[in-house]
């Protein structure tokens, strides 16, 4: 009963001190493409993502309701940093949708600005502004809207202390008239923040964090109960070391407890939170996430991107490495030699048959495939061939006889088949990220080995040139370039035996392997030249290739391959791909897989259709 009357009052108490207008709500997800389209064209960074923002104390006044439910003791803001622009996750200040939406709209053309660092957050706010109404005029009318409705949400002047009511004030008229207030008056407590500006002090995540997924025992799989957090909200991590477990019992005053945000290193089971509801709202309430190695079972887990080393393996080297140069997008160069790739090829791949489970498909493809063979037709006009060309005999004498004789007519049919003068490279990411589940039977890498089997099977039946080809990455001194076949080999039970051998790696340096695929490629001679990318995530490796610098020199290592004729496409199972390949494929030149399981399927079908 206690427990029922806590609930009710809590309603009661946080609905009284509820502020906004949930049903004029317009989230981040459904304006996402909008705002980056519009944030590019009006000259912000193509390289930067849109993400949702991260909550962050004001300290400004509340009202009483307000301090007696403990919210709104957090504010989301705009900003933007060098990895991607981030706004809320959703907004519903405005009673009316449009206007909720405007504010997004508006934002992004705010932080599209040259920003000037030198500049105080209240003057380098009203330049922004003045800024972009200048030099976009039809902006003008929604951000006049924006700031009327703004101002009859902002505090009472009259209510206000003194120092407070002078610092509002300002901030008003600084809203109306961008540029016309110099300085902030000071004041004892923090103003209200203001939505229509970008943040005064955006948070920065110093530290590298990385939070696992695969660092755990194999036997957790069955009895874990994985959560993954769907929203996009970035959370400020930090690393810290474990409890050892033996400091013993831990006596405390109540009054003395501390608060979900503040880590204190004391000992507790880690399998006795069975509430994955629990565990997330914890989460949602931390400021900053402590992270802490531990090879103990949970018996709830959140989870979270991770790649780790993999165990060595028995695959052998193939020569020294080959240096590969890096692209810098801070400084705007190549760096030469930064990288080594080393070529690996499994050694003790044993011959082997085509998996009993991908017979009948591999039927099914090689069937189908046998269409796209161009049929033998009769070649006209040959300098050599089977039979003499009548029609082009024909017109060779009546040229003659008008005195119009060309030597260089062929005269000549031959009856033989066409030719598709195309070549293709298969590359597949082995990242460590593909040891996850799909679901309860089957791991990524498994489908990437069927995917690899019916590749080749469906290739075969056409006869066009192929190699297949994997990589992972552990640092830029050692890339794995993984061979499984050649365009010189043929096609037979050893290269089986080199699918069946690959398991996942390290981590993911993609651009030092496309940029060795890529003249792998280039030296076949054909009209057609296809670089095909099959992966489950987006560029990153242990140093700096992460985020921007990792999607940035990826970029740049398919606009190398461009230059040299290729055809690059992706193909990615990864659900938040159209985050950022958009800017580094293009949007024509990847898919994503929304099923896994199906991609052995779907990719010989893909490869017909990008071929046809």
């Amino acid at each position: 009963m206690e427990e029922h009357v806590g609930k009710l009052w809590h309603r009661l108490i946080t609905r009284a001190a509820a502020t906004g207008y949930p049903q004029a709500t317009v989230e981040l997800k459904e304006v996402s493409k909008t705002v980056g389209v519009l944030f590019r064209a009006l000259g912000g960074n193509g390289g930067l993502r849109v993400e949702a923002t991260t909550a962050t104390a004001h300290r400004a006044r509340r009202n009483w309701w307000q301090r007696l439910a403990g919210t709104h003791q957090q504010v989301e803001l705009c900003w933007r940093d060098g990895e991607a622009l981030r706004l809320p996750a959703y907004v519903n200040l405005f009673p009316e949708k449009a206007l909720n939406r405007d504010l997004y709209l508006w934002l992004a053309a705010l932080a599209a600005g040259k920003f000037d660092h030198n500049l105080h957050w209240f003057q380098l706010n009203q330049q922004l502004t003045k800024q972009t109404l200048l030099n976009f005029p039809g902006l003008q009318p929604r951000y006049h809207r924006l700031v009327e409705a703004l101002l009859v949400l902002r505090p009472n002047l009259t209510r206000l202390p003194p120092d407070e009511a002078a610092a509002e004030r300002a901030i008003q008229q600084a809203l109306r008239q961008p540029g016309s207030v110099i300085e902030l008056p000071a004041a004892k407590r923090p103003h209200q923040p203001v939505p229509l500006w970008l943040h005064p002090s955006p948070p920065i995540n110093t530290s590298n964090l990385a939070v696992a997924l695969h660092d755990e025992p194999k036997t957790r799989q069955s009895t874990q109960k994985n959560q993954v957090v769907e929203d996009k909200r970035r959370r400020r991590g930090e690393r810290t070391e474990m409890p050892d477990g033996k400091k013993g019992l831990l006596a405390f005053r109540l009054e003395s407890l501390f608060t979900l945000a503040e880590y204190v290193k004391v000992d507790r089971c880690t399998d006795d939170e069975e509430d994955s509801k629990a565990a997330k709202n914890a989460l949602d309430d931390m400021d900053t996430v402590s992270v802490a190695r531990d090879n103990k079972p949970a018996a709830t887990s959140l989870r979270f991107d991770l790649d780790l080393p993999a165990p060595s393996n028995d695959d052998a080297k193939l020569g020294e490495g080959i240096l590969l140069p890096e692209w810098d997008y801070k400084r705007q160069q190549l760096r030469p030699d930064y990288c080594c790739l080393q070529p690996m090829l499994a050694t003790t791949a044993m011959p082997t048959e085509l998996p009993t489970h991908l017979r009948r498909t591999a039927h099914r493809l090689r069937r189908q495939f046998e269409a796209l063979i161009p049929k033998r037709i009769w070649h006209k006009g040959q300098p050599d061939g089977s039979e003499i060309d009548l029609d082009a005999y024909l017109l060779h004498i009546a040229e003659c006889r008008c005195g119009h004789v060309s030597m260089e007519r062929g005269l000549y049919r031959d009856f033989r088949g066409g030719n598709r003068d195309l070549a293709c490279l298969l590359l597949a990411d082995l990242s460590l990220s593909t040891d996850t589940w799909i679901n309860n039977d089957t791991r990524v890498i498994e489908v990437i080995r069927d995917s690899l089997f019916l590749f080749a099977e469906s290739l075969c039946a056409t006869g066009d040139p192929y190699a297949m080809y994997g990589f992972s990455s552990r640092h830029r001194s050692h890339i794995r370039f993984n061979t499984i076949k050649t365009f010189e080999q043929k096609y037979d039970a050893l290269v089986r035996g080199r699918i069946l051998k690959i398991k996942p790696g390290y981590y993911t340096r993609m651009g030092a392997a496309i940029r060795h695929a890529s003249m792998l490629l280039s030296k076949q001679k054909v009209g057609k030249p296809l670089l095909l990318l099959l992966t489950d995530g987006k560029p990153n490796d242990l140093d700096q290739y992460e985020g921007r610098y990792g999607a940035e020199d990826t970029r740049m290592a398919l606009h190398e391959a461009r230059k040299l004729g290729l055809q690059p496409f992706c193909v990615t199972i990864d659900e938040k791909a159209s985050d950022y390949l958009p800017h580094i494929f293009g949007t024509n030149s990847y898919v994503v897989i929304r099923n896994p399981s199906e991609l052995p399927k779907e990719l010989p079908q893909l490869y017909a259709r990008l071929t046809h």
